[in-house]
């Protein structure tokens, strides 16, 4: 049975806080993946990166999926590379109904710019890098996300509204 909303995205798409104000409209519990992997480690997601590399920090969220698999009623913010992982995508559409919030390039990078908290981006911080990345990652994003809304020039409001009258409206298939 599928009761769980994961919202999926690059960084800078606005996965944080649109799935927080979901969280309020929904009366769903809010779970951020980086800051549950954060706070069972007692590291920073950056930490976990240097110190154990990325492939640790990707079984960590394999794990935390399968356990989110067992529950209902949570809105679920993934961390940006959540998906690059078919077990990883296959846990979320078996549980829940996959959000993809995407932006262009530009809008990502004004959003992210200003950050120290983007393992991937720490050295490399351009927009040619970021639609790089993006671009390398798309096709990933597209395989996973069963409804799929744009969040350039829009407000966390609008979108989280949108994606709230999507499920009450039944245009997917969610058990609330």
């Amino acid at each position: 049975m599928k009761g769980n909303i994961y919202i999926i995205g690059f960084m800078g798409t606005g996965k944080t806080t649109v799935s927080r104000l979901l969280a309020e409209q929904t009366g769903f519990e809010l779970v951020d993946t980086d800051q549950e992997i954060a706070g069972q480690q007692k590291k920073s997601i950056n930490e976990i990166f240097e110190s154990q590399g990325e492939g640790y920090f990707r079984n960590l969220e394999t794990e935390l999926l399968r356990e989110l698999g067992t529950v209902r009623g949570k809105i679920v913010s993934c961390g940006g590379g959540m998906v690059l992982r078919e077990e990883n995508v296959r846990l979320m559409k078996e549980s829940g109904v996959v959000v993809l919030l995407t932006a262009c390039s530009r809008t990502i990078f004004s959003r992210v710019c200003q950050g120290t908290d983007r393992p991937v981006l720490n050295k490399n911080m351009s927009v040619e890098y970021v639609e790089e990345l993006l671009e390398k990652r798309r096709p990933y994003y597209e395989r996973a996300g069963e409804v799929i809304i744009t969040t350039d020039d829009r407000t966390p409001e609008e979108i989280s509204g949108e994606i709230n009258k999507i499920l009450k409206n039944g245009k997917i298939s969610f058990d609330f």
